[in-house]
């Protein structure tokens, strides 16, 4: 006598469908043709990114960064949240802040920025950016003469923020300064960052 298995009421798992990737890479354009990326999906070197949960640190960082630069940046300039630059036709990545020239907005249905837009990029490091972060951005972004950057990272829940400049002959990123109770900076445009806002419990 043959035995049947009982059915199961698990029900099956679709099976997980992913990009296959044309020969050769994706191309900067892909992005915005693909469907059912994950949100912030970046392309680095002709590969899709893809970014994971977030912590409440990054979105505390994101948010207190964000609001001190609207309200500090001069009329022609705005200030943009995880949009992508395209770096070229292999790279498109995602900083987490930005900060634009105005007449880099080309209207409400725009997904990225060009290099020559933007003025300061701003990346939050966390645990599965960190080398994308702190080496394989910057450098992109110093190649592409983005003039100023600069790196958030964690130390017990407040930030430190590690800034740099461009230089011009070498398009290479130098650090002018490491930053972690204030923030106070006079380029791109004058700002003053109180850094322990950034959870406002602990105060």
């Amino acid at each position: 006598m043959t035995s049947v298995a009982p059915e199961s009421d698990v029900p099956d798992e679709p099976a997980q469908q992913w990009p296959c990737p044309p020969a050769g890479g994706y191309t900067a354009d892909h992005l915005d043709r693909l469907p059912n990326l994950p949100p912030h999906t970046e392309l680095i070197d002709g590969s899709l990114v893809f970014v994971h949960p977030q912590t409440a640190f990054h979105a505390r960082a994101m948010r207190l960064l964000e609001n001190h630069l609207l309200q500090a940046a001069p009329p022609e300039w705005e200030v943009a949240r995880q949009m992508t630059i395209t770096l070229g036709p292999r790279d498109r990545p995602e900083p987490d802040v930005l900060v634009v020239k105005s007449e880099g907005l080309m209207g409400p249905e725009q997904t990225a920025f060009q290099p020559k837009d933007v003025v300061l990029a701003i990346e939050v490091v966390s645990a599965d950016s960190e080398a994308r972060d702190r080496d394989t951005k910057p450098r992109k972004y110093a190649a592409a003469g983005i003039p100023h950057f600069w790196r958030v990272e964690s130390d017990g829940g407040l930030s430190v923020v590690y800034v740099f400049e461009l230089e011009p002959a070498t398009k290479a990123y130098v650090p002018t300064g490491i930053y972690r109770d204030q923030l106070k900076v006079g380029v791109p445009f004058t700002i003053d960052i109180d850094l322990t806002a950034i959870n406002p419990r602990q105060q």
